[in-house]
């Protein structure tokens, strides 16, 4: 399956509490992709919170979209990417 990093602004912040709350909102994410046959595996979020990079395991950049459009979220920029592990060079 294509690997993607997607790139999201938030001009306002993201604001994802760190308790049961947020926890259901992650849950949901999940659940909405996965009805596309989309995977997140891991995001990183700026010191400011105003922009996240965000990887995902899916089918193709459209079913992304579809589910970021399902989820309420923004997006500026998907990447099909590859991992470069630089310990595999020794």
């Amino acid at each position: 399956m294509p690997r993607y990093m997607v790139e999201r602004t938030f001009p306002e912040g993201l604001s994802i509490p760190m308790d049961k709350e947020g926890a259901g909102v992650c849950v949901g994410v999940v659940s909405q992709n996965a009805a596309r046959g989309v995977t997140w595996l891991h995001s990183y979020v700026t010191p400011d919170k105003g922009q996240t990079f965000c990887v995902y395991d899916g089918p193709s950049p459209e079913a992304i979209r579809v589910v970021a459009q399902a989820n309420g979220l923004p997006v500026d920029r998907i990447t099909e990417v590859r991992v470069l592990d630089p310990y595999f060079y020794h």
